[in-house]
């Protein structure tokens, strides 16, 4: 893979992080955004305003964690090294703590299937995970439970991780899952939302494998 290549995914990156806070998704640097790349993951650094970021300072690291940069990496680098390591079918994360997303997993609410778009997630729920220490091991597992058959989930009390074959893929999962969560919460304000059929949502997830952003020919 040449330097000119491993350059564009760094500023993909770059791009991204940059287009969490317009999209609202995210506020300040509390997210962070993954690719997998070679025998690593290319991620966003700690604690660097996503304006003053470069592609040179977006840090590679090795699947066990080490790491050879002047900045160190996002201290959620360990759940993106985790997802990409226990999900072949995973190439980008993206980890951020959006308002409605992050407020029902405050309530650690599961979102159910009151809109069909739930099927972008890949099942009838979106799962909201258990409740762990950021950065640590343990959180990674809770989140690897929530993330079984699905692309994205809640973190209890944190925010929320969407997942992709590629980062375009994952950036628009983590708009779509806002945009559901705060649906939910203005119809929950309105009346008591009806929950589609496993078997509707069955239907959806089919259709949705050829949806959303592709590469272009």
């Amino acid at each position: 893979m040449s330097r000119h290549t491993e350059f564009a995914v760094r500023q993909s990156i770059v791009d991204a992080a940059r287009s969490m806070n317009g999209l609202g998704i995210n506020h300040g640097t509390s997210g962070n955004v993954s690719v997998r790349w070679g025998d690593g993951l290319l991620i966003t650094p700690s604690g660097l305003p996503y304006e003053q970021m470069s592609a040179d300072d977006v840090v590679f690291v090795e699947m066990d964690g080490s790491f050879d940069h002047p900045l160190v990496p996002s201290s959620e680098w360990r759940i993106h090294r985790d997802i990409l390591e226990r999900r072949p079918d995973v190439n980008a994360v993206v980890h951020a703590h959006p308002i409605h997303c992050t407020a029902f997993a405050m309530c650690r609410q599961d979102i159910p299937a009151v809109h069909y778009m739930i099927a972008a997630a890949g099942g009838p729920t979106i799962r909201c995970s258990g409740y762990a220490t950021f950065g640590t091991p343990e959180l990674s597992e809770l989140a690897l439970e929530a993330l079984e058959g699905r692309a994205c989930c809640l973190l209890a009390n944190h925010g929320m991780i969407a997942t992709g074959p590629g980062l375009s893929k994952a950036l628009w999962l983590a708009v779509e899952l806002e945009t559901l969560c705060r649906q939910y919460a203005v119809a929950l304000q309105i009346g008591t939302p009806h929950v589609l059929s496993d078997d509707e949502i069955a239907r959806n997830v089919e259709k949705f494998r050829s949806y959303g952003p592709r590469p272009k020919v």
